[in-house]
This record gives C-alpha cells, structure tokens and sequence, in this order.
C-alpha cells in the first residue's frame, strides 16, 4: 500500500533543500552571498566582449559617465512584492550596435531599425586583429593588415584597449578609430559587413558623421562599438551578437561574446 503525498508540501520541501546551502541559522542567507562575475567562461573558450553598465562607463561627451541610469523604482524593503528596477540610457550607451539610420535620416524614417538588423551578419565566424597602436585605422592601415577577401566579420583592437578607455568615466575624444579613408577602402576592397571597435564610436571623432555615413550608406555593413577586447589572442572565432529588438530606434545595447 503506498502513501499519499501532499504536493504542496513536497514542493515546499523541494525548496527548502535547494535553498539549504544559502541559508544560515533561523532561515537567513549567510553572510558569504556573493555572485560570481565573469569574463570567461567554458574553461577559456567563452569570451565576454560586451561592458558591464555602471554609472562610471563613459558615455558621449561627458565628463560624468553614465551616472544615475538606473534606480529601484519599487523596492521590497519598502513593501513591494518584488524588486523592479528602470533604467534611462541612450540606446548608443555601452557595448551597443548602430543601424543605417544612426546617420541617414532617409533609412531612419524608412525604419531601418535596430529591430532591422541581420542576425546572419552579427552571428559567425569573425576574426580578430591588432591595430597599429601609433594610428587610426586609414586606408593605409587597411591595407597593411591584409584582411582576405571572404572574411565577414572583423574585431578591430586599437590603443583604446591598452589605454582602458572604456574603463574611464570621462568621455576622451582622443580615442583611435575608423578615418573616412579607411572606411571607404573597407567597402571597396574587403566583404566586411561587420566592423567592430573598442570604443564608443568605430569612428574617429574628427571624421565621426562622414565616416558613418560611408559605413552605413549601403544598409549592410554593421558597426558594433565599445566592445571589451582585453586579454583576447588574435585570431578566428564564432561571434554571438545579440542586440535588441527596438522598433524605431537607431541603435542598441548588445550582449556579444566570443567562442574560441
């Protein structure tokens, strides 16, 4: 003869020992509660390139960094249910991606959106290469690093990663990126539909608008910024960019990692 059981209670059961190693004395989580934050994952085959958002990441010509972008709007400590936070950013804020509309007001109001963009052009293999530290990348440089013809998706490493300006909370207009030059050699003489840098614009700032216009007047090539390229061997890999989906918005924050 089997007993019966109350599912309720096995439920209840069920959670209690799988909560047990969190919980101390009288049913409090013990005071070693802490998460685990990670740049690598998988033995070191995973590759997180994307920023964590903080108030103090740079953003746009400012000197204040993100500053307060986020905040409790309810909070169980103070009787809510739940905990659930908002957040107020610019969609070009932190590890983000740039759709034709960034710079084109036609495709803008077209709805060449973010929501718009080609998974199959931010999802594949991509190769990584160091950019000559004393330069910004100009049809000369282009030229010099020898990307062959077939490869889709390139990882730019500038000085910015060795100066860590991702990592400052002052805006630095000083940072490296793309000339105009050097953005119409890429469209010209490679089939690059992914350009990635690591700073806030793939751009350099003296040449920012024309130079995006280069980049995106064709509505196939996507930049994708401020990517987190420390302590990553140059080389091939599987990228994974996953921006979201917002419908009349010109950019996007994404999660991209890299899988050796």
């Amino acid at each position: 003869m089997t007993r019966s059981v109350d599912f309720p209670l096995l439920i209840l059961a069920v959670t209690a020992l799988s909560l047990s190693p969190l919980l101390g004395v009288a049913g409090k989580f013990s005071d070693d509660l802490k998460p685990i934050r990670r740049e690598v994952y998988g033995g070191g085959k995973i590759f997180d390139i994307s920023h964590r958002y903080t108030p103090e990441m740079p953003a746009w010509e400012s000197s204040e960094g993100l500053a307060s972008f986020l905040r409790l709007a309810a909070s169980m400590k103070n009787g809510s249910f739940a905990n659930v936070s908002e957040m107020k950013l610019s969609v070009h804020s932190g590890t983000h991606v740039d759709a034709p509309g960034h710079f084109i007001d036609e495709y803008y109001d077209a709805g060449f959106d973010s929501d718009s963009l080609d998974l199959q052009t931010l999802n594949g293999p991509a190769l990584l290469v160091d950019v000559p530290r004393d330069k910004n990348i100009t049809a000369e440089v282009m030229e010099s690093l020898h990307i062959p013809r077939g490869v889709r998706r390139v990882l730019f490493r500038t000085l910015n990663t060795d100066r860590r300006l991702m990592f400052k909370k002052e805006f630095d207009s000083s940072f490296a990126g793309f000339m105009t030059d050097g953005a119409k050699w890429l469209v010209e003489n490679t089939d690059i539909k992914l350009v990635g840098l690591d700073y806030l614009s793939f751009a350099a700032f003296e040449e920012s608008p024309a130079t995006h216009k280069v980049i995106l007047a064709g509505r196939d090539i996507i930049p994708v910024e401020a990517l987190k390229l420390d302590d990553v061997e140059v080389g091939t890999y599987s990228l994974h960019c996953l921006p979201l989906r917002l419908v009349n918005a010109e950019g996007a924050p994404t999660r991209c990692i890299l899988i050796k």
